[in-house]
């Protein structure tokens, strides 16, 4: 076997090995996160414990055991800041829900289901009777994610059309509103 060969073949073992290790030390992480029976439920006031990214947290229940929470009905931009234009808005999104939940009484309103495919808890996160998800919407900071209707979905429409005809967020940038717009259309054709 040649040297470049056998190079290839050594950085793909330590490329697979890291994604196993990163991929089990997630796993082991989600499972400390969400403990069996940990729970919240609507009416709770929880307190924010982590930012997972901008439409996931990790709070703590009144028991006191960690729950985590997928906010229902938005989805934030993924991306590394500096490497896709989409970085730049996810990293707002996440630092967005640090201002507004950090050191403040959250009420949690539960979705239909209850539960997304992670085990995550879906719900819609309230601040002084503030909608958070709708001011993300409304902010540009999150999209609306209408592959799963949810009962307040018109209303986040419409902050979502005010915020992109005002150019706020994401919408000021055309090459990410250009991506967000085929985003949006791929989850419009999902929807039941």
């Amino acid at each position: 076997m040649d040297t470049g060969t056998r190079i290839f073949w050594t950085i793909l073992a330590a490329l697979l090995g890291a994604a196993v290790f990163f991929g089990v030390q997630g796993e082991r992480r989600r499972g400390e996160i969400q403990k069996a029976g940990a729970s919240v439920q609507t009416g709770d006031l929880v307190a924010l414990a982590s930012v997972t990214d901008g439409d996931s947290i990790v709070v703590n229940n009144p028991a006191g055991d960690t729950v985590a929470i997928r906010l229902l009905g938005v989805k934030a931009l993924e991306g590394a800041p500096g490497k896709d234009p989409f970085g730049i808005y996810a990293a707002e999104a996440a630092n967005a829900l640090r201002r507004n939940l950090a050191d403040k009484p959250v009420r949690v309103l539960v979705g239909v289901p209850p539960k997304d495919k992670h085990g995550r808890t879906l719900a819609t996160l309230f601040v002084d009777d503030r909608d958070v998800g709708l001011a993300m919407v409304s902010e540009g900071l999150a999209l609306v994610y209408t592959a799963y209707p949810f009962p307040a979905m018109q209303r986040y429409l419409e902050e979502q059309a005010r915020a992109q005809s005002d150019r706020k967020g994401l919408w000021a940038d055309p090459a990410v509103a250009a991506r967000a717009e085929l985003l949006l259309g791929v989850w419009r054709k999902e929807a039941p």
